[in-house]
């Protein structure tokens, strides 16, 4: 059993969609990682029991989607004595809002930090800047790829300087 930089956890394959833009910043960032499917409601034990083996492996972050009732992300912080970053899952019946109160609403004691509906990158930009506190290669990889977004922000502007508002929004 080896130890674990960032888990990466949800409900429902049905979730993969969503979550796959957590794994593939992981990757780019070199954080290792895995992903991994279950629930609090339909799998209560094997849950509890990946929570005791995420214990064991030293995770340092964990990275939970959830739809609907959403418990998975604060059942795992409760268990887990790690940050634990919620990922509200969209749904069908209250685009997702149902999942962003279920993550956020979390009584004292029991944090889980909550990024945008379907936000899954944030949340593991947000993991890389939490193990970047403690790592200075992660902190410069983190410093760089927001250097990156400035670089590409000027970049656009200084195309839509150059093309002017209406052969740029053509070109959209």
């Amino acid at each position: 059993m080896q130890n674990l930089d960032v888990a990466i956890i949800m409900g429902s394959d049905s979730d993969l969609p969503i979550m796959k833009d957590a794994a593939k910043f992981l990757n780019d960032m070199g954080i290792q990682y895995e992903v991994k499917i279950l629930s609090v409601h339909r799998t209560p034990e094997k849950a509890l029991e990946y929570a005791e083996e995420l214990k064991k492996r030293n995770v340092k972050v964990i990275i939970g989607g959830a739809g609907g009732a959403a418990h998975l992300p604060g059942v795992i912080a409760a268990l887990v004595p790690v940050p634990v970053i919620g990922v509200p899952i969209h749904t069908k019946t209250l685009s997702g809002v149902d999942s962003l109160y279920s993550i956020v609403q979390m009584p004292s004691g029991i944090p889980v930090a909550t990024v945008a509906i379907n936000g899954a990158k944030n949340a593991a930009i947000l993991a890389a800047t939490i193990l970047g506190t403690s790592d200075e290669t992660m902190k410069q990889k983190i410093i760089d790829f927001k250097a990156s977004l400035k670089d590409a922000v000027l970049a656009k502007d200084e195309k839509l300087q150059a093309q002017g508002y209406e052969e740029y929004m053509k070109n959209m």
